[in-house]
């Protein structure tokens, strides 16, 4: 059986050198073809969607690697068969930043959003910064209405809801003020801005039948960058300094 690639949940910082070594952990043994979507910026723009199209360049060219850029502005775009055909012979697929509901409303469902999932659960590795990020887990909360208002994610790591720039968002949002995003069944986890929570496959330690449930393998997940990952509880947080088991969902 094949496994999926590895995964990034990243608390800002993509396409720059300050994350340059989870990139290349990444594309570690994979094809040199990075695939960017700026999906989440198309809100603000074409100007804000061409920044991301040029710092994405930026980074391929450090890597050593061709840059693919698939330009999904809309629900229509993410249902057109030449963008998904672009996904194919990935070896990292990457959703940058801006509006997480956006992100998700736009992609789930869609031909390109099934290429992106195949070509990962067939070993490219799929990241996710700050929007993506969130885009990624079960649901994607709403800051402004806590307790509603959220859309449900892209669902790839689907116990978890990511609060990314988490260094940045604590220092006006209290502890307490966290309380409704707890969910019975689900992580809230914080992830620091130029830090990730890197994930990859347990599936050596697990039993088959523990690997075929529901298409849901546990996985491992560390922080690794310039500063910290945590795990919410009701109005407390603790750093995510070890190992953190994650069910992931590779649909096998």
């Amino acid at each position: 059986m094949t496994s999926a690639g590895r995964l990034a949940l990243v608390g800002s910082g993509e396409y720059l050198p300050v994350m340059q070594e989870v990139e290349e952990w990444l594309l570690h043994d994979r094809p040199g073809r990075y695939v960017q979507l700026a999906t989440a910026a198309a809100p603000e723009g074409p100007r804000s969607l061409d920044n991301w199209h040029q710092l994405g360049a930026k980074a391929a060219k450090r890597l050593g690697v061709e840059q693919v850029i698939i330009d999904v502005r809309t629900r229509e775009d993410a249902g057109d068969p030449k963008w998904a055909a672009l996904v194919a012979g990935a070896g990292l697929i990457y959703l940058s930043g801006g509006n997480p509901g956006f992100l998700a409303r736009t992609l789930v469902g869609t031909l390109v959003w099934q290429a992106i999932e195949r070509e990962w659960r067939q070993g490219a590795a799929l990241a996710g910064c700050s929007a993506g990020a969130m885009a990624l887990g079960g649901y994607v909360p709403d800051f402004r209405h806590p307790r509603a208002g959220g859309v449900d994610g892209l669902g790839i790591v689907p116990d978890i809801r990511v609060l990314p720039h988490f260094d940045r968002y604590t220092k006006w949002v209290p502890d307490f003020a966290m309380r409704p995003l707890v969910a019975p069944g689900t992580y809230v986890v914080g992830i620091d801005e130029d830090t990730a929570l890197i994930g990859e496959s347990k599936i050596g330690d697990q039993s088959p039948a523990a690997n075929a449930s529901n298409g849901l393998e546990t996985w491992q997940f560390r922080a690794r960058g310039r500063q910290s990952a945590w795990r919410i509880e009701a109005d407390r947080r603790y750093r995510i300094n070890s190992a953190l088991d994650l069910r992931v969902n590779t649909g096998h």
